[in-house]
Protein backbone atom coordinates (compact mmCIF):
# COMPACT_ATOMS: atom_id res chain seq x y z
CA UNK A 1 0.00 0.00 0.00
CA UNK A 2 1.61 3.72 -1.02
CA UNK A 3 0.67 6.53 1.11
CA UNK A 4 -1.12 9.54 -1.92
CA UNK A 5 0.72 12.16 -3.16
CA UNK A 6 -2.09 14.21 -1.90
CA UNK A 7 -1.44 13.10 1.51
CA UNK A 8 2.32 14.55 1.27
CA UNK A 9 0.84 17.52 -0.46
CA UNK A 10 -1.38 18.62 2.25
CA UNK A 11 0.65 17.90 4.58
CA UNK A 12 3.45 20.08 3.45
CA UNK A 13 0.99 22.46 2.31
CA UNK A 14 -0.53 22.56 6.06
CA UNK A 15 3.07 23.23 7.11
CA UNK A 16 3.58 26.15 4.74
CA UNK A 17 1.22 28.15 5.64
CA UNK A 18 1.57 27.46 9.80
CA UNK A 19 5.08 28.81 8.91
CA UNK A 20 3.86 31.78 7.39
CA UNK A 21 1.37 32.88 9.95
CA UNK A 22 3.86 31.80 12.31
CA UNK A 23 6.00 34.12 11.12
CA UNK A 24 3.38 36.98 10.61
CA UNK A 25 2.17 36.72 14.34
CA UNK A 26 5.25 35.63 16.52
CA UNK A 27 7.97 38.00 15.50
CA UNK A 28 7.26 40.58 18.87
CA UNK A 29 6.70 37.84 21.71
CA UNK A 30 10.24 36.47 19.88
CA UNK A 31 11.69 39.60 20.56
CA UNK A 32 10.26 39.50 23.76
CA UNK A 33 11.67 35.62 24.39
CA UNK A 34 15.01 36.85 23.36
CA UNK A 35 15.86 39.37 25.46
CA UNK A 36 14.17 37.73 28.56
CA UNK A 37 16.70 34.69 27.88
CA UNK A 38 19.61 37.77 27.15
CA UNK A 39 18.95 39.07 30.50
CA UNK A 40 18.97 36.11 32.48
CA UNK A 41 22.56 35.07 30.58
CA UNK A 42 23.83 38.37 31.24
CA UNK A 43 22.73 38.17 34.76
CA UNK A 44 24.76 34.79 35.50
CA UNK A 45 21.08 32.77 35.67
CA UNK A 46 19.87 29.68 33.92
CA UNK A 47 17.41 28.92 31.74
CA UNK A 48 14.84 26.10 32.31
CA UNK A 49 13.05 24.29 29.60
CA UNK A 50 9.97 21.48 30.59
CA UNK A 51 7.11 19.78 29.05
CA UNK A 52 5.75 16.94 28.34
CA UNK A 53 5.98 13.76 25.11
CA UNK A 54 7.48 15.99 22.58
CA UNK A 55 7.90 18.91 24.23
CA UNK A 56 10.13 17.34 26.43
CA UNK A 57 11.86 16.27 23.92
CA UNK A 58 12.07 19.75 22.63
CA UNK A 59 12.65 20.99 26.17
CA UNK A 60 16.32 18.62 26.53
CA UNK A 61 17.04 19.85 22.51
CA UNK A 62 17.11 23.72 23.45
CA UNK A 63 18.85 23.46 26.58
CA UNK A 64 21.77 20.85 24.72
CA UNK A 65 21.53 23.85 21.79
CA UNK A 66 22.32 26.60 25.07
CA UNK A 67 24.65 24.53 27.23
CA UNK A 68 26.91 22.90 24.35
CA UNK A 69 26.38 25.21 21.47
CA UNK A 70 24.46 25.81 18.54
CA UNK A 71 26.31 26.30 15.43
CA UNK A 72 29.74 27.29 16.29
CA UNK A 73 32.30 26.22 19.54
CA UNK A 74 31.48 29.16 21.84
CA UNK A 75 31.04 29.81 26.17
CA UNK A 76 27.99 27.52 27.46
CA UNK A 77 25.40 29.56 28.29
CA UNK A 78 23.89 28.10 31.59
CA UNK A 79 20.75 25.89 30.85
CA UNK A 80 18.65 22.90 31.22
CA UNK A 81 15.55 20.51 30.91
CA UNK A 82 13.76 19.67 33.71
CA UNK A 83 12.73 16.54 31.60
CA UNK A 84 15.62 14.35 32.19
CA UNK A 85 16.15 13.07 35.64
CA UNK A 86 13.91 10.21 35.74
CA UNK A 87 14.84 9.34 40.04
CA UNK A 88 13.42 13.14 40.33
CA UNK A 89 10.01 12.96 37.95
CA UNK A 90 9.24 9.82 39.55
CA UNK A 91 9.74 10.66 43.13
CA UNK A 92 8.00 13.81 42.69
CA UNK A 93 4.93 12.07 40.58
CA UNK A 94 4.65 9.29 42.98
CA UNK A 95 5.43 11.54 46.33
CA UNK A 96 3.72 14.87 45.42
CA UNK A 97 1.74 14.13 41.88
CA UNK A 98 2.37 14.35 38.37
CA UNK A 99 0.63 17.70 38.49
CA UNK A 100 3.94 18.93 40.51
CA UNK A 101 6.58 17.22 38.54
CA UNK A 102 8.37 20.04 37.04
CA UNK A 103 7.31 22.83 39.75
CA UNK A 104 9.12 21.04 42.53
CA UNK A 105 12.38 21.06 40.57
CA UNK A 106 11.65 25.20 40.15
CA UNK A 107 11.60 25.49 43.74
CA UNK A 108 14.66 23.47 44.12
CA UNK A 109 16.56 25.23 41.66
CA UNK A 110 15.02 28.31 40.75
CA UNK A 111 16.52 31.47 41.49
CA UNK A 112 15.32 34.93 40.81
CA UNK A 113 16.48 36.29 37.95
CA UNK A 114 15.93 33.19 36.06
CA UNK A 115 13.75 32.18 32.93
CA UNK A 116 11.42 29.08 33.51
CA UNK A 117 10.44 27.81 29.53
CA UNK A 118 7.27 26.05 29.61
CA UNK A 119 6.33 24.05 26.39
CA UNK A 120 2.92 23.18 26.07
CA UNK A 121 0.96 22.97 22.63
CA UNK A 122 -2.60 23.12 24.14
CA UNK A 123 -1.64 25.26 26.89
CA UNK A 124 -3.54 23.50 29.25
CA UNK A 125 -0.70 21.19 30.83
CA UNK A 126 -1.62 21.38 34.68
CA UNK A 127 2.55 20.53 35.53
CA UNK A 128 3.79 22.94 32.99
CA UNK A 129 1.07 25.88 34.22
CA UNK A 130 1.77 24.97 37.93
CA UNK A 131 5.79 25.33 37.63
CA UNK A 132 5.07 28.43 35.70
CA UNK A 133 2.96 29.53 38.69
CA UNK A 134 6.12 28.69 40.99
CA UNK A 135 8.43 30.39 38.76
CA UNK A 136 6.08 33.88 39.10
CA UNK A 137 5.92 33.31 42.73
CA UNK A 138 10.06 32.87 42.99
CA UNK A 139 11.13 35.92 40.94
CA UNK A 140 12.44 33.87 37.56
CA UNK A 141 10.48 35.25 34.33
CA UNK A 142 7.63 32.59 33.35
CA UNK A 143 8.08 32.35 29.41
CA UNK A 144 6.07 29.63 27.59
CA UNK A 145 5.78 28.47 23.93
CA UNK A 146 1.78 27.45 23.27
CA UNK A 147 -0.37 26.93 20.31
CA UNK A 148 -4.12 26.86 19.64
CA UNK A 149 -5.37 29.71 21.91
CA UNK A 150 -2.17 29.47 24.58
CA UNK A 151 -5.04 28.21 26.46
CA UNK A 152 -4.12 28.65 30.47
CA UNK A 153 -0.73 30.04 29.60
CA UNK A 154 -2.32 33.35 28.60
CA UNK A 155 -2.26 35.65 31.71
CA UNK A 156 0.25 33.22 33.37
CA UNK A 157 3.33 33.47 30.85
CA UNK A 158 5.57 36.57 29.69
CA UNK A 159 6.59 36.43 26.96
CA UNK A 160 4.40 34.21 25.64
CA UNK A 161 4.42 32.46 21.69
CA UNK A 162 1.72 31.25 20.55
CA UNK A 163 1.83 29.11 17.31
CA UNK A 164 -1.55 29.75 15.27
CA UNK A 165 -2.56 26.40 15.10
CA UNK A 166 -5.09 23.61 16.39
CA UNK A 167 -2.35 20.90 15.06
CA UNK A 168 -0.30 19.31 17.35
CA UNK A 169 2.46 18.46 14.84
CA UNK A 170 2.75 21.45 13.02
CA UNK A 171 2.92 23.32 16.32
CA UNK A 172 5.64 21.03 17.25
CA UNK A 173 7.24 21.81 13.74
CA UNK A 174 7.16 25.54 15.03
CA UNK A 175 8.02 25.69 19.08
CA UNK A 176 11.60 23.77 17.18
CA UNK A 177 12.16 26.23 14.60
CA UNK A 178 11.45 29.13 16.72
CA UNK A 179 13.19 27.67 19.58
CA UNK A 180 16.18 27.01 17.31
CA UNK A 181 16.20 30.58 15.83
CA UNK A 182 16.29 31.99 19.34
CA UNK A 183 19.13 29.94 20.38
CA UNK A 184 21.36 31.33 17.38
CA UNK A 185 19.49 34.71 17.84
CA UNK A 186 20.80 34.58 21.87
CA UNK A 187 24.80 33.73 21.07
CA UNK A 188 24.32 36.63 18.71
CA UNK A 189 23.05 38.98 20.96
CA UNK A 190 25.36 37.79 23.50
CA UNK A 191 28.41 38.37 21.50
CA UNK A 192 29.19 34.66 21.47
CA UNK A 193 29.31 34.25 17.91
CA UNK A 194 29.41 36.74 15.00
CA UNK A 195 26.25 37.30 12.88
Amino acid sequence: MTISETFFDDEFAEHASVLARTHETCRAEMQKMLAAWAGCARRGGKILFFGNGGSAGDAQHLATELSVRYKKDRAPIAALALTVDTSTLTAAGNDLGFENIFARQVEAIGRAGDVAVGISTSGKSPNVTKALQAARDKGLTAAAFAGRDGGDLVGLADPLIIVPSDTTARIQEMHILIGQILCGALEIELGLVSA
